[in-house]
């Protein structure tokens, strides 16, 4: 016999919601609809799937040992619609920032590729991109690859050196850039990163070990706009954890400095779940592959377990 899908689902719903009517408003289907199917399901199956109590329907014992299997068939089927629906939508790309590093990449790719569409995110790092990845909601995801993917599949595509902002009134203001060693004593501003399950609360958790800078993540976090207006106004803020590729406001009370010996360099890679099957997302794996560069140790600082995949040519 050929299951009917929509008999299945409509178990399933009674067996979630025990009263027929709320799993039919679910369904989006009338009541008499969900009882027929069911009706032809158990007929089908020569055997009661439902009961009815004085709390609703609940299922038999071969109800409970088929619903097992019927909510296994449910996610194949759903699944398998996903996939093919998924080839003909924009790519997903979850980018955490538009005006980072990251945006950059996929803007590049997009003017090699200008039929290619694609719809631009942002998550709040990788806590959250992990799962979307997985659910299949994400198509790709840039940011560090830190600790346990699962599944996942990551590739090293950027190391992008970090600066400090100043104000134009603040002794540093004249140099083009500044040893690290410098920037030991006086905090280094980074609102909003405190957070200390992000990977980038990581990342300066690292760097404050290695160096001895002391963070201050003092917020909140207004946006760039405000943390510009900021610096400018100050003889002694200096904002540190501004990418080389951050596209930062133009202010003409603010000077704009690279850090070095050695320059800290945050990794980015781009994410995705190898079952993922949108034929846009191979050429953006290639394209973003293209402006990887190995970690140069004698002048660059990046967190011990990110040197392994950064040190060896992309794949």
């Amino acid at each position: 016999m050929d299951l009917d899908l929509g008999a299945v689902r409509a178990f399933v719903a009674v067996a979630d919601d025990r009263y027929f009517g709320d799993a039919a408003a679910r369904l989006g289907v009338s009541q008499q609809a969900v009882s027929k199917r069911i009706a032809k399901l158990e007929s089908d199956l020569g055997t009661v799937l439902l009961r009815r109590t004085p709390n609703g329907a609940e299922p038999t014992d071969d109800g409970a040992s088929f619903l097992v299997h019927a909510r296994a068939v449910l996610a194949l089927a759903d699944r398998a619609v996903e996939l093919v629906r998924s080839r003909h939508r924009e790519l997903r790309v979850d980018v955490l920032g538009t005006r980072l590093a990251s945006v950059e990449i996929v803007r590049a790719f997009h003017e090699s590729v200008p039929d290619a569409g694609i719809e631009i995110l942002r998550s709040g790092g990788l806590a959250d991109a992990l799962p979307a990845l997985g659910r299949g909601t994400i198509d790709a995801f840039f940011g560090r690859a830190l600790g346990d993917l699962g599944d996942v599949e990551a590739r090293p595509v950027l190391l992008e050196p970090i600066h400090i902002l100043v104000g134009r009134g603040h002794p540093l203001a004249g140099r083009d850039r500044v040893p690290i060693a410098e920037l030991v004593g006086p905090p280094l501003w980074i609102p909003g990163a405190a957070r200390d399950d992000t990977e980038w609360a990581d990342f300066y958790r690292a760097l404050t070990a290695e160096f001895g800078v002391r963070i201050d993540t003092s917020g909140p976090d207004f946006g760039l706009d405000d943390v510009v207006e900021r610096t400018a106004a100050s003889r002694e803020l200096i904002t540190f954890g501004v990418g080389e590729k951050i596209r930062v406001p133009w202010h003409p009370g603010v000077a704009r400095i690279p850090v070095v010996d050695p320059a800290p360099v945050y990794p980015w890679s781009l994410l995705w779940h190898p079952r993922n099957r949108h034929p846009v997302l191979p050429m953006l794996v290639d394209h973003a592959r293209g402006g990887f560069r190995p970690f140069r140790p004698d002048r660059e600082w990046l967190p011990a377990p990110d040197r392994p995949a950064f040190s060896v040519p992309a794949a």
